[in-house]
């Protein structure tokens, strides 16, 4: 079968035919993959940034945002069948006793570091014809999202940020949910930092519980990222219009940040209000050093009872609370949803868009080329 490898000892990305898996454990599934999205973490190992292939093998299956489809299921598994569409998780637990957040199925909170990840780290990932996965690993994905179910990997960042989020707030006695669908001069404020696919998807979920919010990106309005983002009732802040966000200062109750660019996000520390929370998604690489008032931050964090929570991997509750608020956000606003996903591809583009600088938020491989619209490669376009 085709995939997409890279060879770290080499340094070169390309395809190449892998032996098609077979189920070898009665808990086992078999999956066609339709779509597999393309996204920062895939470039970075293109690079040669990380990624580390599996035991034995000199090369690694890159891909971890996926849309498959059940051909074969062992006779174990129950609740799986031909025909069901899923998105498989991620991450996969250390094989560590100690390590209680992976022993209780939760290994996106492992502790010891040696967990696997599809597609990144040890494991082999979805860019191919077909893979085969524990059934325990998958989530089911209705039908009726069929066109946009290949964000569900992405969308989860937002889901488990904000479930942790609304656990947070809830400690406060005060703290009253139903004011977030309530607009009023105690409406929540959120700003979103980067308007790239996981920015958006966090504004989306922000949006849909009911926040009052803002996107910041360098691009000036208007454009199509600022239509997008006013289209469903969220607010675009450009570059040049940052110190006019100087009226919020203070009040915003939450900050989800969404572009690993870290100055730019301890900057935006400052608009905190007084018991809020800051989320980190974004990955930045090692650089050079930069002064910051340390000062001024620790002030705030601990005489306003601020939070800083770090996140990006996602745990079995959050794939479903993702695809549940998909389903809600495509029934609300089914034309910002689908407007992130900017084109669908063949295999053969995987150059262009693994290795170039491709148009659009979120750019998508897929294997099934009636899924495929004519179109010219990304590198063509202007």
């Amino acid at each position: 079968m085709r995939a997409i490898a890279v060879f770290p000892d080499t340094r070169e990305v390309k395809m190449i035919e892998h032996e098609e898996p077979r189920i070898t454990r009665p808990t086992e599934v078999k999956l066609r993959i339709r779509e597999v999205g393309v996204c920062g973490t895939d470039k970075e190992i293109c690079r040669f940034a990380y990624g580390v292939p599996p035991a034995g093998s000199d090369y690694l299956i890159i891909g971890h945002e996926s849309l498959a489809e059940v051909v074969e299921a062992g006779p174990d598994v129950a609740d799986l069948k031909a025909g069901d569409l899923v998105v498989a998780t991620v991450r996969r637990p250390c094989p560590h006793p100690e390590c209680r957040p992976c022993q209780s199925g939760h290994q996106d909170f492992c502790i010891t570091g040696d967990y696997a990840e599809r597609g990144i780290k040890e494991l082999h990932g979805f860019m191919a014809e077909y893979v085969v996965d524990d059934a325990r690993y998958m989530n089911v994905v209705p039908q009726e999202l069929r066109d946009i179910a290949v964000l569900v990997e992405p969308a989860t960042i937002a889901a488990k940020a904000l479930y942790q989020t609304l656990k947070i707030l809830q400690r406060l006695p005060w703290f009253d949910p139903e004011l977030l669908h309530q607009p009023s001069e105690r409406t929540y404020h959120a700003l979103v930092l980067g308007a790239g696919a996981v920015g958006l998807l966090g504004a989306l979920a922000l949006r849909n519980m009911g926040f009052a919010t803002y996107v910041y990106d360098r691009a000036p309005a208007p454009n199509a990222k600022s239509r997008l983002v006013e289209s469903f009732g969220a607010t675009y802040i450009s570059e040049q219009a940052l110190q006019d966000f100087s009226h919020l200062v203070g009040q915003v109750a939450l900050v989800y940040e969404a572009t690993g660019a870290s100055q730019l996000a301890f900057r935006a520390l400052r608009v905190l209000g007084p018991n809020s929370i800051f989320i980190f998604t974004g990955v930045p690489g090692l650089g050079a050093a930069s002064a910051i008032d340390t000062d001024a931050i620790m002030r705030d964090l601990v005489l306003k009872n601020q939070i800083i929570l770090g996140t990006v991997n996602a745990g079995q509750e959050d794939f479903a609370r993702a695809i549940s608020a998909l389903d809600t956000i495509n029934r609300r606003w089914p034309e910002a949803v689908r407007a992130l996903i900017a084109e669908r591809y063949p295999l053969d583009a995987y150059r262009d868009l693994l290795l170039g600088q491709p148009d659009g938020i979120k750019n998508v491989l897929a294997f099934e080329t009636s899924d495929v619209p004519a179109a010219a490669p990304p590198s063509a376009r202007a």
